[in-house]
């Protein structure tokens, strides 16, 4: 099976600049984002006119209307029983070839595409950071939430930008002005700066809204896997763009956060702009990435 993505590009050796930090992090592994996405249009423009800005707008007006802290706390519990399913990393890879994010204003192909996307562009520029390659390929795992053996969840459940719940809505968040409409953005408990959490309280104790993020980091962390904490941190935040790009909420972070922040950071210049056309041979690296998988998750996992 080919798969059509854009071959990530990269600067010539002697042009290279990389940034390194004094604990040997490389900041720049080379990547060059390219100008716009598969619709011309520059990334992330979510008032762009578009053929999808329309669907994009209206999606995110539903998902902050009924994403409340209650709704929250509701779907952690069910979902973190981990009854749905049991299956491998890889099947659930593939069952994500029919699912097409309606929050993305960048992509409208498969899933699938944008994981090997994601993992391939990291693989040329960190090659000893195999970690950082499995975790580009698991990352959106979790949107397998839309597929009917999982509850076949409304897409404002499960894709989008995430944020914290439980506190005020920052405006740096996308479409903010409909958090209005949202129960919780007249609750004097939760709409102040911090809310119902404290300074430095640490982000794993911050309750975030429901999606694909929070549950592939519950399936990861329940079924033992021995990724880094820096990849289940990548797995749950990756679309938390008001923190990792706006710089929102850093008042809620403890120490581990920023250090893993980093990699986030590092991370999500290859999530989000490696979504274009080149061709790759899925057969030629599948065997790549089903070591990976035997090396940091069991066989079967709990869905």
């Amino acid at each position: 099976m080919t798969i059509l993505i854009d071959q990530p590009e990269l600067v010539g050796e002697e042009e290279k600049k990389v940034l390194v930090e004094e604990n040997g992090l490389v900041l720049d592994g080379g990547f060059l984002a390219p100008e716009t996405n598969s619709f011309g249009q520059t990334f992330r423009a979510y008032d762009a006119e578009s053929q999808r800005q329309a669907g994009v707008e209206n999606f995110y007006r539903i998902n902050h209307i009924s994403q409340t802290y209650d709704f929250v706390q509701r779907m952690r519990e069910d979902y973190g029983k981990l009854d749905k399913v049991e299956m491998s990393i890889w099947d659930c890879c593939e069952l994500l070839n029919d699912v097409v994010d309606e929050s993305d204003p960048d992509l409208d192909e498969p899933q699938i595409e944008h994981l090997l996307q994601t993992a391939e562009a990291i693989r040329k520029d960190y090659p000893n950071e195999d970690w950082l390659h499995l975790t580009g390929l698991i990352h959106d795992l979790g949107k397998v939430l839309l597929h009917p053996s999982f509850g076949e969840l409304r897409q404002w459940a499960v894709v989008g930008d995430t944020y914290p719940l439980g506190c005020a809505f920052d405006e740096s968040i996308v479409h903010h002005k409909y958090f209005k409409e949202n129960p919780d953005y007249h609750n004097p408990a939760y709409n102040t700066k911090y809310g119902v959490y404290s300074e430095g309280c640490g982000l794993n104790n911050v309750l975030m809204s429901w999606g694909h993020d929070d549950y592939m980091y519950l399936v990861a962390k329940e079924n033992g896997t021995t990724l880094p904490s820096a990849s289940l941190f990548i797995i749950r935040y990756h679309s938390f763009y008001s923190l990792h790009k706006s710089g929102s909420y850093k008042h809620l972070m403890n120490e581990e956060d920023a250090e893993n922040l980093k990699w986030l950071q590092i991370f999500n210049k290859y999530d989000l702009y490696s979504k274009s056309k080149v061709r790759i041979d899925v057969e030629k690296v599948k065997p790549y990435y089903l070591a990976l998988i035997e090396k940091y998750f069991p066989a079967k996992l709990r869905w």
